[in-house]
């Protein structure tokens, strides 16, 4: 891992496209998000194109399924040797430990608790109770009683979480830069909030991703940390 926090969310449908941003901001961030939009069109070969870039690579495919087909799914991207990699802490103990046992030696596992796109509302329409960190506390007990290397939660979440998982690695998406507009993110706080709350990782796109200067929006977030 590298001591920059900052790992870039390349979600583009052209693979020159995403190579071309995280050139322009490689020099401050510290990896690459690669999510289900980029892993879908592009599989394997592009992975492997963004490796040479020589930055990390946080794969970010949230997987959940049966134990046995998520540990097929993670021994089928070891070829990749991505630094991160995600899986739903909904998917159970079983998948989870499963998932991390069929994972890379140097590899970490964090389990996504609630999507940062959700909220209160969200959660009742779908059957469960309480508030958001009600529900991102509960998962992320189970991801470390299972052997996780930690969790996906958002900035609201992240100051709790580390405080009952200390050497959790906690990774904090949807994050916005104090005059940046929050999209689709319902619960979003900005990269320094998060940092100082206890994050490992900030997950960060379209700030920099669609900007029009990648560099100097990369540049001017890493100048907040």
């Amino acid at each position: 891992m590298t001591t920059n926090p900052i790992y870039l969310a390349l979600d583009f449908p052209r693979l020159e496209t995403a190579i071309a941003v995280a050139q322009k901001a490689k020099a401050h961030i510290g990896g690459v998000k690669l999510g289900l939009e980029f892993f879908c069109a592009h599989g394997h070969h592009g992975v492997l194109e963004v490796h040479k870039l020589g930055l990390p690579i946080f794969l970010d495919l949230k997987l959940h399924d049966i134990p046995n087909t998520v540990a097929g799914a993670m021994q089928a991207i070891h070829v990749l040797e991505p630094a991160i990699v995600t899986v739903h802490a909904a998917g159970g103990r079983a998948m989870m430990e499963d998932a991390k046992a069929a994972a890379g030696e140097n590899c970490k596992v964090v389990a996504v608790t609630l999507l940062t796109s959700l909220d209160g509302g969200d959660m009742a329409a779908t059957g469960i109770s309480g508030q958001p960190q009600d529900q991102v506390m509960r998962l992320a007990e189970l991801a470390r009683d299972s052997g996780l290397d930690g969790i996906v939660c958002s900035g609201h979440e992240v100051g709790a979480v580390h405080a009952m998982w200390r050497d959790g690695f906690l990774v904090v998406p949807g994050l916005r830069p104090a005059d940046a507009s929050l999209g689709d993110q319902k619960r979003a706080v900005t990269p320094r909030q998060a940092r100082d709350a206890g994050a490992s990782v900030l997950v960060i796109g379209r700030p920099i991703a669609r900007a029009e200067d990648p560099a100097a929006a990369a540049r001017a977030i890493e100048a907040t940390l």
